[in-house]
């Protein structure tokens, strides 16, 4: 295969997350959001060290598993729900077939429980981040997700079946009140405009409701004054027919150039900041930008599958390490001895707290840090560890000094399989045996969902254990001096849409005071023009940077 050549294949099999692997003429390539079963027409567009990389450009023959009944109208327009055309159990299916493929090539030998799936599988969503912009260049106002492979279009999902019907009606009222007003949004490349994002979180036990409206402050692009502007909003809001309630209406002002959803001042117009959501028995707290569980319903699974792979807490002290807002910690406290969390987000750190209070749970100790650092001020020694860490899984460095807890056995929850994978080589080598595993499919129609794994170890003598291992042993693909450029690109991308060059992402590391490796992208040519980094994209850059820690 040759690149900018256009080919004809069938879909083989589906690598997590989403890709497709086509083989032509015994050679492979890799085209994402392809079905197995389909056959596809797309474009190469890199090829490098062998390794082929397609663009879908057509779907010319459906495949076998497309049998689902009531799909969303905006399925193939909408960027989500890849699995949207195939019916639930075979989507359980696929995604049971990845983790395993994952985990085999890692895992000696393991229990494999298979894959619960999600009780509520249409509606099931409690948060969702709708973007206001345009369907094309210059066209009408829309608000709801991007288009599949693009940045800059957006799509009104205003029939979107993966959340309640209140979330709906919100984004209709809210699109139709600023066209209205004659409210323009905000245009990535120009940096004009006030209208952002629209962040809707709603409680499935308890049918609360938050909406906060993000937006800049360039109030000189629309007529009358922002307060009367909000307000009519608000009420417009209030007035429609909603089977939950509002528990707030909020304003937060955001003029960062990243499109994602920052906190740089949040205004209260209705109620307060903040709903309530019950999980298993407990009552929590969450704000706007506070960290929870998207499916609630199967958070419980999640959270059940977790407690029973815990075991016997009663008399233990229990360290919950990526902590987030506390659940983990507060559903294994009522009968531990002791349960320390940590978590680096400081919003999440408190809020953890205030929820544990409010389930009367006094022995919940929640710590706000790197779990790199803290765990060398830890001075209690654990009876066993839980794991929940980011995406990217957990620093190797870390690694290390959390198996040197020398824990009996330790449960690892993970939201990314290929994480996962790696991460447990080490864990193994160390000495742990994976004991079971099961998924929890958080996400129906989407490629992702959740691993739990209990890993055990032999009786520990002493009373602590020193594991060594050297770090060269490792792959440290995903974790190279924080971040690989890769990394970082597909972040800027993913949050700005735009493309940025390892020479730019070089020349604001060494900005930063970061290593970038001796001649690293340095030209051989004499006297040649090295090109500056625009400061839209070192601010992007930046951006990435801070996201990964490294500055």
């Amino acid at each position: 295969m040759k690149k900018g050549e256009i080919y004809e294949g069938t879909v083989e099999r589906i690598e997590f997350p989403n890709k497709g692997v086509v083989v032509i003429d015994g050679e492979k390539a890799i085209v994402k959001n392809a079905l197995p079963g389909q056959k596809i027409r797309f474009r190469i567009n890199k090829k490098r060290g062998g390794r082929c990389e397609g663009m879908l450009l057509e779907v010319v023959e459906h495949s076998k598993l497309e049998t689902a009944e009531d799909i969303c109208p905006h399925f193939g327009i909408c960027g989500g729900c890849l699995y949207q055309p195939i019916p639930y159990e075979k989507q359980l299916a696929i995604k049971e077939k990845q983790v395993r493929s994952l985990l085999d090539a890692v895992c000696p030998e393991y229990e494999f429980e298979g894959i619960l799936g999600s009780p509520l599988v249409q509606g099931y969503r409690n948060k969702m981040e709708f973007s206001f912009g345009d369907e094309v260049k210059d066209g009408p106002m829309s608000l709801g997700m991007h288009k599949r492979g693009s940045f800059y279009d957006v799509v009104t999902t205003d029939e979107c079946h993966i959340v309640h019907p209140d979330f709906c009606k919100i984004l209709v009222c809210t699109k139709e009140y600023f066209e209205e007003k004659k409210v323009g949004f905000y245009k990535k490349m120009q940096h004009t405009g006030y209208l952002r994002h629209l962040l809707v979180r709603r409680a499935i036990k308890t049918g609360e409701i938050l909406v906060d409206l993000i937006t800049t402050t360039q109030t000189d692009t629309f007529e009358g004054t922002e307060e009367a502007l909000l307000r009519g909003w608000t009420e417009r809001l209030q007035a429609l027919p909603m089977e939950g309630s509002f528990a707030g209406i909020l304003h937060t002002k955001n003029d960062t150039l990243a499109d994602a959803v920052k906190d740089e001042g949040t205004d209260i117009l209705f109620g307060r900041e903040h709903f309530y959501e019950e999980l298993l028995g407990l009552r929590f707290q969450i704000s706007p930008f506070s960290f929870f569980q998207t499916n609630s319903l199967g958070a419980e699974v999640l959270y059940e599958k977790t407690r029973e792979y815990v075991g016997e807490t009663k008399g233990k002290v229990v360290f919950d390490l990526y902590s987030g807002t506390g659940t983990i910690a507060q559903i294994l406290a009522p009968v531990a001895e002791k349960v320390v969390g940590v978590e680096i987000v400081g919003e999440a750190v408190e809020a953890a707290r205030e929820n544990a209070a409010r389930n009367g749970l006094g022995n919940c100790e929640f710590l706000a840090g790197d779990v790199l650092k803290v765990v060398d001020e830890l001075e209690e020694k654990p009876d066993l560890i839980v794991l929940d860490p980011p995406r990217d899984g957990i620093h190797p460095k870390a690694i290390g000094k959390i198996l040197n807890f020398g824990v009996s056995h330790m449960v690892y929850v993970s939201c990314k399989p290929t994480s996962l994978a790696r991460d447990l080589e080490p864990i193994q080598a160390a000495g742990y045996q994976v004991d079971k595993v099961c998924c929890v499919d958080m996400f129906p129609h989407t490629a992702n969902c959740e691993t739990v794994v209990l890993l055990s170890k032999g009786e520990i003598d002493s009373k602590k254990v020193r594991v060594e291992f050297s770090l060269e042993d490792m792959d440290m693909s995903g974790f190279q001096k924080g971040a690989t450029y890769e990394q970082i690109k597909a972040y800027v991308l993913e949050h700005t849409g735009l493309k940025v060059s390892s020479l730019y992402i070089s020349q604001i590391k060494r900005k930063c005071g970061l290593d970038v490796g001796q001649n690293y992208n340095l030209s051989k040519k004499e006297d040649a023009k090295v090109p500056k980094c625009p400061p839209e994209k070192e601010a992007a850059i930046r951006d990435a940077l801070k996201y990964f820690q490294m500055i």
